[in-house]
């Protein structure tokens, strides 16, 4: 492994369901790095998409996940939308 190459988390569900929760957090302007300046305006329309992907994720994998994965899933859901109506 070379200096600019570093370990990559394994591929799991709560992987995928974090990094797409990470990124709504994003599009909705709740997470920022860099000057207060530069803070980028929500984009609503894309978080919605964002949020109906992760609920269309949960509703095609009902059945065949663990109570974890589960409560992570449906958690996050319910977190973003609140957020979004926020």
């Amino acid at each position: 492994m070379s200096e600019t190459e570093y370990p990559l988390p394994p591929a799991t569900f709560e992987f995928l369901t974090a990094s797409l929760k990470m990124q709504v957090e994003l599009q909705l302007g709740m997470l920022h790095f860099g000057d207060e300046k530069d803070r980028p305006e929500p984009d609503f329309r894309l978080a919605r998409h964002s949020i109906d992907m992760l609920a269309m994720l949960e509703v095609k994998t009902r059945g065949n996940l663990t109570t974890e994965e589960k409560r992570l899933i449906e958690n996050s859901l319910t977190e973003l939308r609140f957020r979004y109506i926020q």
